[in-house]
């Protein structure tokens, strides 16, 4: 099996790079889709608008969930006003749509996260759910998005909950990486793990460990430090080529299967990825001093450390098992674990994993 590693073709990140969108995407296409949350039009509208300077731009709401029913939605929409270039601002599940509406228009797609939330924005890969938000499939994408850019003025402001929620994703990547790479499966790229994609996601865990904290902290005062770019570089870049060319394991496919649960459907992807991970690592019986250092990190963010934490009050064995199930399903990236998989297993770490989340809070 071949190594592989895959990248977007641009990613841009920097304080007002929302002004210049047009240089970056003015050879991508003549007349944008440009798809935006209702919320977010009135924040970011303004300044897309002046960075085309009159450009002729076509401007659409997304309707909440990256299910096939939006899709298709807006790929009539590319067709009746001959779009040819899609631009999906905003948190993953927009930019994860615009860029499936893209891969079914054959048009060049560029993405604009307005938060650091997930390390959707640089990954060849859309996650489809139902419209009511559950989980559906993994579309895979024959390429990367054609330019990334984040405008950390815009993330820097928006609530801390998001960047923690983006820590939560980026967290899992180097433990999943590294599982991947021990069980010698193939990752989201479509070969063997990389040298250099397992060095990003290490990488991208120790700039977390470093920087997590001061950036919650500067976050939750509206400003931009040092430590937030590196935290959005991290939680952006590094999860996402790490993710896509490093491999998902056990802590992507939990959140998956607790998806099943409508008590989570509040908690954002990050939230319940950490919560993944921790029942990843007793999965593979990890050392003490490694579920220290995680669950330390997470308590000093504010990730969840149990099922409580995540909403899920009281879960009955009933209901762990159909999240253990869910998280078991056929071509689920949990069998990349280089330990032996199933329902049974699954459902007692996630058990232990709360257990041991409460015995660090109580």
């Amino acid at each position: 099996m071949a190594h592989i590693i895959i990248a977007p073709s641009k990613y841009v990140q920097g304080a007002g790079e929302l002004r210049n969108l047009k240089t970056y995407v003015e050879t991508l296409g003549n007349k944008p889709l440009v798809l935006v949350s209702p919320s977010g039009m009135q924040r970011v509208r303004p300044a897309i608008e002046e960075s085309f300077g009159g450009a002729e731009l076509v401007f659409d709401a997304f309707g909440g969930e990256c299910c096939k029913q939006e899709i298709d939605r807006l790929c009539a929409v590319m067709e009746a006003k001959g779009c040819d270039l899609v631009i999906g601002v905003g948190g993953g599940k927009i930019l994860d749509t615009a860029k499936a509406v893209a891969y079914y228009q054959k048009t060049p797609v560029a993405v604009v996260p307005t938060i650091a939330s997930t390390d959707a924005p640089c990954s060849a890969l859309s996650v489809l759910y139902t419209p009511d938000g559950v989980f559906e499939r993994y579309l895979f994408l024959p390429a990367n998005p054609n330019l990334v850019l984040v405008d950390t003025d815009i993330v820097s402001r928006a609530p801390a909950r998001l960047l923690v929620s983006g820590m939560g994703d980026a967290l899992a990547t180097y433990f999943e990486a590294a599982a991947t790479a021990a069980s010698g499966s193939a990752t989201c790229a479509g070969g063997a793990v990389t040298t250099a994609a397992l060095a990003l996601a290490r990488l991208c865990y120790d700039t977390l460990l470093e920087n997590g904290l001061k950036a919650r902290l500067a976050v939750e005062q509206g400003v931009c430090t040092p430590a937030v770019e590196k935290v959005v570089e991290a939680n952006t870049y590094l999860s996402g080529i790490g993710f896509e060319s490093g491999g998902l394991a056990g802590a992507h496919a939990i959140h998956n299967g607790l998806t099943v649960l409508k008590a989570c459907h509040g908690m954002y992807h990050g939230e319940k990825v950490a919560f993944g991970t921790l029942t990843q690592l007793v999965l593979e019986n990890a050392s003490n001093e490694q579920l220290d250092e995680v669950i330390t990190f997470c308590l000093d963010v504010g990730l969840p450390v149990t099922l409580e934490d995540l909403g899920i009050t009281d879960p009955s064995d009933e209901d762990l098992m159909a999240v253990a199930h869910a998280a078991c399903a056929d071509g689920e990236s949990i069998y990349n674990m280089p330990v032996p998989i199933t329902p049974e297993k699954v459902f007692a770490a996630l058990k232990a994993a709360d257990a041991i989340g409460h015995y660090y809070k109580d």
